[in-house]
């Protein structure tokens, strides 16, 4: 028995009850998952697909920030800048429950460095050798980073400091500092359950009359908008796309007037699999590493400390949830190779650290998890991948076996600029559909972030109206979980019974759990435990809560004990492979942990 096989067959029944759309969307990160929404929006009949979980792949392998892309100015890119500044304040509006505003200070180590090099590398569209930014320069950006945000600007302007008080306000800073720079970019903290809220908002925007079902969990072969993780398309048969249902086998074809390639990094191996031959892509790997380590998390303050290397690299150290993330790394890797964080990227991550915080100790123990993700950027043959365009394109190609059905390969993308990415690759699909643009997903919120309080009062009054059967304490906590959509989860909570704290995970429950098994697509433990809930992120997920949790949601998926059994192991593999280090270190002489 394989896990979850009612549901499955669920899912991959309404795609061959009805196998033909207008579009047919493959890949289901941010943008697909954002450009299926948009065309439903639009009273189009979409389809989507994604080869494994929702915003499993790049999507979830983010830094965790909204940002403008302040360093894009450097290589002229300012028409992104723009578009990403503007997202960005979007973003705070219409997704506030996930997106946050998010103080962050750059260390400055000189005042002239990079200098000379910016214009260069500037006129000749990235080209030159990186080095770490002065003062004058980081300056010049903010000032134009800051312009950017005028007329409707929703982040405070930038602030320079010198050594002194840059100390005074961040003692535990490398005291070589010369100089810090403070601006607000912004947070999000749970980019999977920003991206569920937008496919959530797709499939309800996409439901005909009558196609919701029992409950209003699931919708029926009526609606307008279908999606189904775990289905990969493998080929091209009869004018359609060949599809398979990964968990239980079965296969299919679907059709499509057009089709989106929004597959990210793998957007070439999907070609390859539908008949063409292309090189679109060259993506970069990013790594993360995931600290408990509380002295780390108060040295910064609450902010995060963002600069860039001097090999060119982004750097972060930002706290988040309770713990502290570091990242990133900017290397070369093939889609044919595992996506692993390395030993050797760890190192690199605590020297990092080292020469921001000097006199901070940390090893692996602190490791609470990592993970990396390739970036699905265009192909860029000898430079820099530091200096590698963030922006987007889209490639139109025809697919092999009719010459008619028209493909829209999406290249790039980025998660701060989704809605608009969105907004442009629907665009494309209307124009071939020569049908109208109904309406603009801007300024529409996303999820829970409908009526999300923004102020004291009106929390005060959102929570007199939903705290009954949860208490207030509770259901203040599940809305900065779900935002609005926390309702959802009290009302599931309020009904059941049986409700009880997870083992060793207080900070979930059974009720709440089985609640987000049964409404959220979830096939595998993994999904739940990485993807819907924060508890693999934040190293909450030891063998216990593992157990509790698979045993928590057999019903609602139809697993049995061999299944709980197979479910655990592959997640308990999963921690060991990916983060869940503790190996006891010898601290060195005279190092305070």
């Amino acid at each position: 028995m394989t896990a979850g096989p009612v549901r499955r067959r669920g899912a991959f029944a309404r795609l061959v009850e009805r196998p033909s759309a207008q579009v047919l969307v493959i890949g289901g990160g941010i943008n697909g998952i954002a450009t299926m929404r948009d065309l439903a929006m639009q009273g189009i009949d979409v389809m989507l697909i994604e080869r494994a979980d929702y915003v499993s792949g790049a999507s979830s392998a983010s830094s965790h920030m909204i940002h403008g892309g302040i360093r894009y100015l450097e290589n002229g890119e300012f028409r992104l800048v723009h578009e990403s500044v503007t997202e960005r304040n979007g973003l705070l509006q219409i997704a506030p429950h996930y997106v946050k505003p998010l103080k962050t200070t750059v260390p400055i180590f000189s005042t002239f460095s990079g200098v000379l090099s910016a214009p260069l590398r500037f006129l000749r569209h990235g080209a030159g050798k990186p080095r770490e930014r002065g003062a004058v320069l980081i300056k010049v950006g903010l000032v134009i980073y800051d312009s950017f945000s005028r007329g409707g600007g929703r982040v405070p302007r930038h602030e320079f400091l010198r050594r002194r008080r840059s100390l005074e306000k961040l003692p535990r800073l490398n005291p070589d500092i010369r100089y810090t720079a403070t601006y607000y970019d912004a947070s999000m903290h749970d980019p999977e359950r920003l991206a569920l809220d937008v496919l959530h908002d797709g499939m309800k925007a996409g439901r005909a009359p009558g196609a919701l079902g029992p409950g209003g969990a699931e919708m029926g072969s009526g609606a307008l908008a279908r999606a189904a993780n775990y289905v990969e398309a493998i080929g091209v048969d009869a004018g359609g796309i060949r599809v398979r249902d990964v968990v239980t086998g079965e296969e299919a074809v679907l059709t499509a007037s057009v089709i989106i390639n929004a597959s990210g990094p793998w957007t070439d191996l999907t070609n390859e699999a539908l008949g063409r031959d292309t090189h679109f892509m060259g993506g970069t790997k990013g790594s993360h590493i995931v600290l408990d380590h509380p002295e780390l998390f108060a040295a910064t303050g609450g902010r995060e400390i963002f600069f860039e290397h001097s090999d060119g690299r982004i750097v972060l150290i930002y706290p988040l949830n309770g713990r502290v993330l570091v990242g990133t790394t900017d290397l070369e890797h093939d889609m044919h190779d595992p996506i692993v964080c390395t030993e050797d990227e760890v190192d690199y991550f605590f020297g990092l650290v080292r020469h921001v915080f000097p006199d901070i100790y940390v090893d692996r123990s602190h490791i609470v998890y990592r993970f990396a993700g390739v970036r699905p950027l265009p192909g860029h043959g000898d430079l820099s991948p530091g200096f590698v365009s963030r922006d987007y394109r889209i490639e139109r190609a025809s697919l092999a076996t009719t010459g008619t059905t028209q493909v829209l390969n999406l290249i790039g993308g980025k998660w701060t600029t989704f809605r608009a990415l969105a907004e442009h690759l629907s665009n494309e699909a209307l124009g071939i559909l020569r049908a109208q643009r109904v309406s603009s997903t801007k300024g529409v919120a996303i999820g829970g972030g409908a009526g999300y309080p923004r102020t004291e009062r009106a929390l005060r009054r959102w929570l007199a109206t939903n705290s009954a059967g949860v208490g207030r304490e509770r259901a203040a906590r599940l809305l900065a979980r779900y935002g609005t959509r926390a309702t959802e989860v009290i009302a599931a909570i309020s009904a059941d019974e049986t409700d009880r704290p997870i083992r060793d995970a207080a900070a979930y429950s059974t009720a709440e759990l089985r609640h987000l098994a049964a409404t959220e697509h979830v096939v595998h433990l993994d999904d739940l435990l990485r993807r819907r809930t924060s508890l693999v992120f934040t190293g909450d997920a030891g063998a216990e809560t593992v157990r509790d949790v698979a045993e928590t949601i057999a019903d609602t998926l139809g697993w049995d004990e061999d299944d709980i059994a197979r479910e655990e192991e592959a997640v308990l593999a999963m921690l060991e492979r990916q983060g869940r280090y503790r190996v006891e270190e010898e601290v060195p002489a005279g190092v305070t942990m």
